[in-house]
């Protein structure tokens, strides 16, 4: 228990070994407060991301280039929710790393994978909404569901390489010259592997990000006056699809900028040295990132007609009637 005695007494982590961490002290409120709250954050974000796979994965109508995509970034965030939010949770309010130097470097394996393909899948996201907003006409033989899908198994995979490369070339499973005292979790990356990271975690994803969705905001700006005189003219046909488009593109946007706000203070801050940063802001910095893996389905409530539509049907069970798959979600009235 992490939580301070009457007595006030030192406490350590592995109080037999002599090189032991002393565990931080908090009250028995303070204690109890934090494991509700981190429980509470785990079990949201991994319902809400479930909803969205399982609506995704269900409803035919929603095997989309753009929503598989979303369905990958979906699970990237569940499985933040299942493993690392509540590990995340346990290792800061004991203060202490309980699970061992094997489990140490699978947890950080499996944190750099999620975030690998979490910032992959924006990536790919960008270029979904890029096609489809500035070349309507060449998007449906350019980005099929097939495409689509070798590309998220590609960004799975090459993350998953990528990292058990890092973890190897590291020492992930050997941290005993890294760790100042025993019951710590900490590997420091080598010079080459900071700047390789920086390269393709950062500096690339951002950068491809970034420039694309201001083309996409330039060219949803043109296409508004467009859209503007088509309705004068009344072709209101190709205008609802393009604005249909548009709105796509403007929440996805949104995904993708809440998270970038997330992620660049956070991994500009883990670059420096661990004596500029305070723990207390790379905690908090880190736990903004963990939160937003919760705040992505909200939006989708709040922007996709069909997400509610889905919520609705898994939720009552009507996704357990005959042919309940083959609904069109996107017209479907209740």
């Amino acid at each position: 228990m992490a939580y301070e005695t009457e007595d006030h007494e030192t406490q350590y982590c592995f109080p037999a070994i002599n090189s032991s961490c002393i565990k931080g002290k908090r009250s028995r409120h303070e204690y109890s407060i934090i494991y509700l709250l981190v429980s509470m954050l785990s079990a949201w974000t991994v319902f809400l991301n479930l909803l969205v796979i399982i609506s995704i994965s269900h409803f035919k109508k929603l095997h989309t280039p753009t929503n598989l995509i979303i369905l990958s970034l979906a699970v990237t965030d569940l499985l933040t929710g299942l493993i690392v939010i509540p590990l995340e949770g346990i290792k800061q309010n004991e203060t202490c790393w309980y699970f061992g130097d094997t489990y140490c470097g699978l947890f950080v394996i499996t944190v750099r994978l999620l975030l690998c393909t979490s910032v992959s899948n924006l990536v790919l996201i960008a270029v979904d909404r890029y096609m489809a907003v500035c070349h309507p006409l060449l998007y449906p033989q350019k980005i099929t569901t097939t495409k689509t899908l070798i590309c998220i198994c590609l960004c799975w995979f090459f993350c998953s390489v990528y990292n058990i490369e890092n973890a190897i070339n590291n020492g992930y499973f050997n941290i005993s010259h890294q760790r100042l005292c025993y019951g710590q979790c900490i590997i420091m990356l080598n010079p080459a592997w900071r700047f390789t990271d920086l390269t393709i975690l950062f500096l690339f994803p951002c950068i491809v990000i970034i420039t694309v969705y201001l083309r996409i905001f330039y060219v949803v700006q043109w296409q508004v006056k467009v859209i503007n005189s088509l309705i004068k003219g009344g072709k209101f046909e190709n205008s609802v699809k393009r604005k249909s488009e548009s709105k796509a593109a403007l929440t996805l946007g949104i995904i993708v900028t809440v998270y970038l706000l997330c992620w660049i203070p956070f991994y500009i801050c883990s670059l420096t040295e661990i004596t500029t940063i305070s723990s207390i802001t790379m905690t908090f910095l880190a736990w903004t990132l963990y939160v937003s893996c919760g705040l992505n389905p909200l939006i989708y409530a709040l922007f996709y007609r069909w997400f509610k539509i889905s919520v609705k049907h898994i939720l009552t069970l009507k996704i357990f009637q005959p042919a309940s798959s083959l609904i069109d979600i996107l017209t479907y009235n209740s």
